[in-house]
């Protein structure tokens, strides 16, 4: 599914049952989150005991920041790992654009989307949306993110390409969205390109990713 000249004979498959999944993509949903959580308590807890007011001030506004961070951190989680419908259910990809730009909300990070709205089976939206956090991983140290996509007869092509310093392909990434791993093991930290991996299959769609200079290309391809 994957295009690499990584890949090497170490890679076996990976055999996870389905309560093992559920709870990997529990545990990174809370890793997403646990931080703007614990900085809106801190910053109760300053409002709770400072009386300075210059203090006062900034904790209310650290809890403000922290809380639109969580929210749309849960916003993206919803549509990319949640059910977000009944099954068949359709996904509008302007919900999409939405809460990638909140997911996003990095001032390092410039986000443009280029693709019709549209209503989409929610799987092939999933699969955009776990893309774009995978294209977020190509550029750590942030850089712009543009997403383009077509639709023909309810079916997407998305093209993620992204540009920044020290472009890179994470570590191993290619292997899991393969559902491979050294070793055949897996962890939080692995779990979502594992994940999408696994909606790629279910919406019979190839993803290739490459890499030139500072730029990272990803595209998720219809295969039938």
């Amino acid at each position: 599914m994957t295009e690499s000249g990584s890949q090497t004979s170490s890679a076996v498959a990976i055999k996870l049952d389905a309560l093992d999944l559920a709870a990997l993509l529990c545990s990174r949903v809370c890793h997403d989150v646990i931080s703007p959580v614990g900085a809106i308590v801190n910053g109760l807890e300053v409002l709770e005991d400072e009386k300075d007011e210059a203090m006062r001030g900034f904790a209310q506004d650290l809890i403000k920041k922290s809380a639109k961070q969580a929210s749309a951190r849960l916003q993206f989680a919803r549509l990319a790992f949640g059910a977000a419908g009944s099954a068949g259910a359709a996904i509008d990809t302007g919900d999409a654009e939405n809460v990638a730009r909140g997911f996003i909300g990095d001032e390092r990070t410039q986000l443009t989307w280029d693709m019709p709205r549209v209503l989409l089976p929610k799987n092939q939206v999933k699969l955009l949306l776990n893309l774009l956090v995978i294209a977020a991983g190509t550029i750590p140290r942030g850089g712009t993110i543009h997403v383009h996509g077509t639709v023909v007869e309810d079916k997407g092509t998305f093209t993620l390409s992204t540009q920044g310093p020290s472009a890179r392909i994470p570590t191993h990434v290619e292997h899991l969205l393969a559902g491979e791993s050294e070793g055949g093991s897996i962890d939080a930290h692995g779990i979502q390109p594992f994940y999408t991996g696994l909606v790629a299959r279910a919406v019979r769609m190839n993803v290739s990713l490459t890499l030139d200079g500072d730029k990272a290309t990803i595209k998720a391809v219809p295969h039938d």
